[in-house]
């Protein structure tokens, strides 16, 4: 029998669902669902983003893109926190730390690993070729050099000579971006009393065929004790894929961040129901809740997509940006923060 009521209802609906879909598909706004799209920490995420975008734009696979755009930092001799030129430890070495991680969770890591200029393709051929996640150290390069990548000298002479500077000194006391809105390479800027801001490049892709995946990849904390491992390549802290979820990526202190799993626990409150945003929150406010006191000194920013496409972040001070690239835009905002 036709019923009326039912017929309207379904009516509304269908309607309301086919605007719904033209405005997460066709009108893409700040945070709003799209795809393809990748996003990154930090300015110099938009130049990794239109490395990603070149792989996504013609219907490429999200892993490819990760890996393709972070590699961009990984090579830019301009920028101190991220591969080549790099600031090394407190020894000198430049030790370089990555994790990948794709829509099928497979993923692989690679830890203190030197004179290797893309320890991110590294840590995407332990993925593939191994029946491990982790290599570190010497262990990392013998299998990069075996499988034919090449020494290179990763301390530059501007990074050589900000560790002679800095040993003048030796005051360790890391600041990484409390209130700084500049350019990258402005961020990078002596602290006073400290080495220099330093941080990492966390990058997340939705492919046009709904799958994700995730690169984040650092030189660490200058001036660190040599064989110090932060979040950055560890898999559920520096990063964490679901495909039925979503992903996330941190940057900052990555002591903090190991603590509370960051970024597995960001999916998860996504999982929940949480918006990408609001999940970021919730985690910087775990970690701010531990100890106010010193959180109000450090910096902890969490960057997150679910897999409609719909992104936000979070962070506990001012200052830390992130970058965007869809078909409709190309921009750099700023997280919104505890403090």
């Amino acid at each position: 029998m036709f019923n009326r009521r039912k017929f309207l209802q379904s009516s509304v609906l269908a309607s309301t669902g086919w605007m719904m879909k033209d405005h997460l598909e066709f009108t893409p706004k700040k945070g709003i669902a799209t795809k393809p799209i990748v996003i990154s920490t930090w300015n110099f995420g938009k130049a990794a983003n239109a490395g990603a975008w070149e792989v996504l734009s013609k219907q490429g696979r999200a892993l490819d893109a990760v890996e393709a755009g972070v590699k961009i930092p990984e090579a830019d001799p301009n920028n101190h926190s991220v591969g080549y030129a790099g600031l090394p430890d407190r020894d000198g070495h430049v030790t370089l730390d990555a994790c990948i991680m794709d829509e099928k969770s497979n993923c692989g890591s690679v830890m203190c690993l030197e004179h290797i200029v893309h320890p991110i393709s590294v840590a995407r051929m332990v993925m593939e070729k191994t029946p491990h996640i982790i290599l570190v150290g010497e262990g990392a390069l013998q299998f990069a050099l075996a499988n034919g990548f090449s020494k290179t000298n990763l301390l530059t002479p501007e990074s050589e000579k900000m560790w002679k500077d800095w040993l003048k000194s030796s005051n360790y006391q890391p600041v990484i971006n409390t209130e700084n809105k500049a350019s990258a390479s402005v961020r990078m800027a002596p602290v006073p009393g400290g080495p220099f801001n330093h941080d990492t490049i966390g990058m997340l892709a939705l492919d046009a065929s709904g799958n994700m995946s995730g690169a984040c990849t650092t030189s660490g904390l200058a001036y660190k004790m040599h064989g110090r491992v932060g979040d950055s390549p560890v898999i559920g802290a520096g990063l964490f894929v679901d495909n039925e979820v979503g992903a996330a990526t941190s940057t900052g202190v990555g002591e903090e961040v190991i603590r509370i799993s960051g970024s597995h626990l960001v999916v998860e409150l996504m999982r929940q129901g949480a918006t990408p945003g609001d999940a970021c929150k919730k985690a910087v406010e775990r970690i701010v809740k531990r100890d106010p006191e010193k959180a109000k000194g450090l910096q902890v920013g969490f960057l997150a997509m679910r897999n409609d496409g719909s992104y936000g972040a979070f962070c506990i001070q001012k200052g830390f940006t992130y970058a965007v690239r869809t078909s409709a835009e190309d921009k750099i905002y700023e997280s919104e923060s505890w403090i």
